[in-house]
């Protein structure tokens, strides 16, 4: 991806949830700059209700969360009907083929290991939002 690109068409809703404030802001800036809305949460409790309010085109869910963690939350909007169509991107530092398979099993739609490039970001948006074509 080259500097100037963007993510044309109608705004892209991107979310963000993650517990590390350094991965929700580099991801938020790096996004922003894109010309996407992103709306970030802490855990998983905190994503429920911003789900439901912003209805996001795609989501990052951290794995390792107090509370509620990627695995649980993934489920929970997957078995939601008004949210199961939306892409879940798990994300995690570890990059474990066990977690690979319970992301799945969750209903997740990829795994990006941490720390992602900007380049691994669009990649990923661009395959599970096509809709959403970069601008050179």
């Amino acid at each position: 991806m080259h500097d100037g690109e963007k993510i044309v068409g109608k705004d892209l809703k991107v979310m963000i949830i993650d517990d590390s404030k350094t991965i929700r802001r580099t991801a938020e800036t790096l996004l922003a700059k894109a010309g996407c809305q992103v709306v970030t949460a802490t855990d998983g409790f905190d994503s429920l209700a911003k789900i439901a309010e912003s209805e996001p085109d795609i989501i990052f869910v951290d794995i390792m969360m107090p509370r509620l963690d990627g695995y649980q939350t993934c489920a929970l909007i997957k078995n939601n009907s008004a949210f199961k169509k939306i892409p879940v991107i798990m994300l995690s530092s570890k990059d474990g083929l066990f977690d690979r398979a319970r992301g799945r099993i969750a209903g997740s739609d990829y795994y990006l290991t941490k720390p992602f490039s900007r380049d691994e970001l669009f990649g990923t948006i661009r395959e599970h939002c096509p809709d959403y074509a970069l601008a050179v």
